[in-house]
């Protein structure tokens, strides 16, 4: 049946099948270098893809002995791939499943719709907090989750289970608080710990001086869907990370709109 969508090129026989193929691979190596771009994972990806392209040829000009080598790496693809880039598939997958949660709260916000405006009293807090710490270059990290409480980054901090305030936030990260340089966990409208340490990203970072914060905000939202919000300690300058990408020097308007889309698709 699906011979009537075929198109005769020469010798070779395109199907419409074919074409949607040759489409699907090419949104899945998109969203791969996405993933990848910019870190020592997408070297290794280079790497790896250079080794099977070498294989291939070599198997093609029948080339028994090297064949046989390159073939016993090849063989074992599947298992090096999942251990090297095991924070790579985690972050996929944990996107594939925020975007089926996504559409599904857009539908139902669209069936109840509200004011989008209104912030909530916790927004104002943080939004206040960091002003303030923006305008005295307060160093700061506050990580909002949302599919996961990520316990285990909750687990490196101090529990605190406390309602979110812009004096508590600021008290937390004064400079010469035990406290100040981790970062804060924000979990269902609680904060519930503080002084965490989060994993830093192995990315190449622009402006260069960006420092630490802003790696261990990249690294977090690598491995999560989790939001960050950083105040550079350098500049004052309020930036926000989600999805492996820093969005860097954002206005409060801004801040408040991400602050309103975290807590809004947090489960």
């Amino acid at each position: 049946m699906f011979n009537l969508f075929a198109i005769h090129i020469g010798f070779l026989e395109f199907r419409f099948l074919d074409f949607i193929d040759i489409f699907l691979v090419a949104i899945l190596l998109f969203y791969i270098y996405r993933l990848v771009k910019g870190s020592i994972a997408f070297n290794i990806f280079i790497g790896i893809a250079f080794l099977y392209m070498i294989w291939y040829l070599v198997k093609i000009l029948d080339m028994k002995m090297l064949s046989t080598i390159l073939g016993q790496f090849i063989e074992l693809g599947v298992l090096a791939f999942v251990i090297l880039f095991q924070p790579e598939i985690r972050r996929f997958l944990l996107l594939v499943g925020k975007g089926r949660t996504l559409a599904k709260n857009k539908f139902f916000n669209k069936l109840f719709q509200q004011k989008t405006e209104d912030f909530t009293p916790e927004i104002e807090s943080i939004a206040t907090a960091m002003k303030d710490m923006s305008e005295t270059k307060t160093g700061a990290l506050i990580v909002i989750t949302r599919s996961s409480q990520l316990q285990f980054i909750a687990s490196s901090g101090i529990a605190l289970n406390a309602d979110i305030s812009a004096k508590l936030i600021e008290s937390i990260f004064e400079k010469n608080a035990p406290l100040h340089d981790g970062a804060i966990l924000i979990s269902e409208n609680k904060i519930t710990a503080a002084g965490c340490t989060l994993p830093l990203s192995e990315k190449d970072i622009s402006p260069k001086r960006l420092g630490t914060r802003h790696r261990a905000a990249l690294g977090i939202s690598e491995q999560t869907d989790a939001v960050t919000f950083i105040v550079s300690e350098e500049t004052g300058n309020i930036s926000v990370s989600e999805n492996g990408n820093l969005d860097y020097s954002i206005t409060e308007n801004q801040l408040k709109r991400k602050l309103k889309k975290a807590f809004t698709t947090e489960q």
